[in-house]
């Protein structure tokens, strides 16, 4: 199935304008799995009222989602070399669109975390998809802006989510919400499935029919694993904020419900232009500068989680939401590039897979050690910190990563 895949790409190339439409609708898909995914952080207390859930149990919904995620990942990757984007990415929006939707029918503990790792599995091997398909149609000196305007759909739906979902709970109830995204999720299931039946260009460092993929590979491929170590601290970071800053700005300065989703948004809206920049930032320094790029966007974000752990104020929260948004996302399309790299066009599929699962990791963990955190110490300044640990480390590891240079550009 690969080999002719592959063989297919090379023999029929599409025009080159082509890969414009593709990039929109992984986009749109990468954005429906974040806005499916991110309600939860604006409808959590109302429904953990509905249940008698405490604070802390809250988190078990997002930990359900990211068991699914996680296994999704690490054999999503595989079978998107083998069968290809294109029904990869219909098939799991459907899915994901059918749990979204029967979500929104939660009346016990059980039936929620069921729907929830139902969802994590739909959605988790979208990322995998979508940078699969970044890397077989734009070549290395474009894949910078490629993947940053991919990307920009997490921080965007981080936007969409929490400027859209609080005043639509409030006027249509938390499950007509989830009603509505699942039919807007199919919806991107017919979309990409017109869209993807293209056949990409061939490239010069494009897929090689006939490679095939085992766990071994990516196992000793020592870049690939600090990628994932270093994905697993960030990602700690950026989903424990996603997730958690709405109730605890809540539970800990008593602001309202609709306050603090704005302040989230505004976290989302300032890495929305910061991805696409630092794409083309890196395509200017000629594809082969990311690794210095990645560690000061960790560093940075680790500063600013601290900065946000001990203000104490809706004016303060305001100001310093941009910036950790831009910290905390940025790193994303320079980290998706290195994997491919590291792995080559024909394995992009499997590594996304295999190095997302360890990221998710990180993810699937923090919900549940910040909640625990925060009903143990009652300290707002003590969750936030335990958040800026994982990029400092993340830094840590890009340190030992080595970065292949990119090809000699060719004349205009």
């Amino acid at each position: 199935m690969t080999d002719s895949i592959l063989q297919g790409a090379v023999a029929a190339p599409a025009k080159p304008a082509a890969r414009w439409g593709v990039l929109f609708v992984a986009w749109f898909s990468f954005l429906l799995t974040f806005v499916d995914r991110l309600a939860w952080g604006n409808v959590a207390i109302e429904v953990g009222h509905g249940l008698s859930l405490p604070l802390a149990a809250l988190g078990v919904f997002v930990t359900a989602f990211y068991v699914g995620y996680v296994v999704s990942n690490a054999i999503g990757g595989v079978a998107c070399d083998r069968l290809g984007p294109r029904a990869t990415l219909t098939v799991t929006l459907v899915a994901l669109a059918a749990s979204t939707f029967l979500f929104s029918f939660t009346a016990s503990v059980a039936w929620g975390l069921a729907a929830q790792a139902v969802m994590g599995l739909s959605a988790g091997a979208n990322p995998t998809a979508c940078v699969k398909l970044m890397m077989m149609w734009f070549g290395k000196l474009e894949r910078g802006r490629a993947m940053g305007l991919l990307t920009s759909a997490t921080s965007l739906g981080v936007v969409v989510a929490n400027a859209t979902v609080p005043t639509l709970t409030a006027l249509f109830g938390w499950q007509g919400v989830y009603r509505m995204l699942g039919l807007v999720t199919l919806s991107g299931a017919v979309l990409a499935w017109i869209v993807l039946g293209r056949r990409p260009p061939a490239l010069e460092d494009g897929p090689k029919a006939g490679a095939e993929t085992s766990i071994r590979d990516l196992v000793a491929n020592r870049n690939l694993l600090l990628l994932a170590a270093a994905g697993f601290g960030a990602m700690w970071g950026t989903w424990g904020f996603a997730f958690w800053a709405n109730a605890l700005m809540i539970r800990g300065y008593h602001v309202s419900a609709i306050e603090a989703g704005a302040i989230v948004s505004m976290f989302g809206i300032g890495a929305v232009f910061a991805k696409p920049l630092i794409g083309l930032l890196s395509d200017w320094l000629g594809g082969d500068r990311k690794k210095p790029l990645v560690i000061g966007c960790f560093l940075g974000f680790s500063v600013v989680l601290i900065l946000f752990g001990h203000a104490d104020s809706i004016v303060l929260f305001r100001w310093l939401a941009p910036f950790l948004g831009v910290f905390a996302f940025v790193y994303t399309p320079l980290m998706f590039a290195l994997i491919g790299e590291a792995a080559g066009v024909a394995r992009a599929g499997a590594a996304t897979g295999f190095t997302n699962a360890i990221w998710q990791i990180g993810s699937v963990i923090v919900p549940s050690v910040v909640g625990l955190l925060y009903q143990a110490s009652s300290s707002f300044t003590v969750a936030f910190l335990a958040l800026a640990v994982g990029p400092f480390l993340a830094a840590v590891c890009m340190l030992f990563v080595t970065e292949a240079h990119a090809e000699p550009r060719s004349p205009a």
